[in-house]
């Protein structure tokens, strides 16, 4: 019943200023975004990787108003790869991004994507030429140390220009990975899809709040659809990637893995930095491929407030941390 709420707090500057200004916060933070800097994560990634594990890396903040900010957020990622390219890591150290970083929501009018009539065609917000102008370089520049990208999913309104943008950047790079949440009505159906086509496809529940017209608002109803698309995926011709924390989530995954004749390398597990990191270094060590979707940055707010929203048990660590401190 907290997620709505804590998900709209994610949106208050009020609250922002109150929780940033919290003595403990920054403590909290920490265990789910380990560092705000290159220089600071860097050295995570190492450690993570030495551990047999693999990462992916997103540069946190989605509040971008201006083409000037979303200029600097393709230069975060640019940098970021030419600070990977000596550790040769491939593959084990990829990234996520999120378009809206890169100038996708800017407040304007949207435009048809064909320029046809009303209805004709999925309405793209008209930052999603600037969004795919800034995110291509990255996917270049990734391709070019042996590694990938993969686009995040954000509310629903987002989804039809990132799935076109995925489409485009496939043509030229087909490792471009995409999110889809179970929450949504929709992701079965994107799922048959992409399963078809052969993509990288990361399969979470969702974090944004989105209305009954659009999305399961029952935590039974989201999980019965995760396991109805993951089978798609795994069924299908493309690379499944499993986002999930939940025990009984993965233990059916790998069951679906089995049953379609998936070997532990053609698909993988993917949870976040400081969540169940026994069960992350568990996994890798039976042979499956566990990646930790890793998010470092001084714009971290929004980010945050999704993972308390995610889970009770991440909010229940802030709160005591709260009346412990304060």
């Amino acid at each position: 019943m907290l997620g709505p709420v804590i998900l709209a707090a994610s949106r208050s500057d009020r609250m922002r200023r109150l929780i940033s200004a919290a003595p403990v916060t920054k403590q909290v933070v920490d265990r789910f975004i380990p560092g705000e800097t290159v220089d600071d994560i860097l050295p995570i990634v190492q450690e993570l990787t030495g551990k047999g594990l693999e990462v992916t890396l997103d540069v946190v903040g989605e509040d971008i108003t201006t083409p000037e900010q979303a200029a600097a957020a393709r230069d975060a990622y640019l940098e970021l790869i030419d600070r990977l390219k000596p550790l040769e890591l491939g593959t084990r150290a990829e990234m996520s991004v999120k378009l809206s970083m890169f100038g996708q929501s800017l407040p304007s009018p949207t435009t048809a994507l064909d320029g046809g009539p009303s209805g004709s065609a999925p309405a793209f917000p008209a930052g999603h030429e600037l969004a795919l102008a800034n995110v291509r370089p990255v996917v270049e520049a990734a391709a070019e140390i042996g590694t990938t990208v993969t686009l995040d999913a954000e509310d629903h309104t987002t989804l039809d220009s990132m799935f076109a943008i995925h489409e485009e950047l496939r043509k030229d790079f087909p490792q471009t990975g995409c999110v889809i949440q179970s929450y949504l009505y929709r992701t079965e159906q994107d799922a048959r899809r992409l399963a078809a086509n052969g993509s990288r496809v990361r399969l979470v529940k969702g974090a944004y709040k989105e209305p009954a017209e659009v999305a399961y608002q029952q935590k039974h109803e989201i999980d019965k659809a995760y396991v109805r698309i993951l089978r798609t995926l795994m069924e299908g011709e493309g690379y499944p990637m499993i986002g999930s924390h939940d025990p009984r989530l993965i233990t059916i995954a790998q069951e679906l893995a089995r049953r379609a004749g998936r070997k532990p390398g053609e698909y993988e597990f993917q949870m976040l930095y400081g969540i169940r990191s026994d069960e992350h270094l568990r996994l890798a060590a039976e042979g499956h491929r566990m990646r930790v979707y890793t998010a470092y940055g001084t714009d971290w707010y929004g980010y945050f407030m999704r993972r308390l929203a995610e889970k009770p048990a991440n909010l229940r660590f802030f709160v005591r941390s709260m009346v412990s401190k304060g």
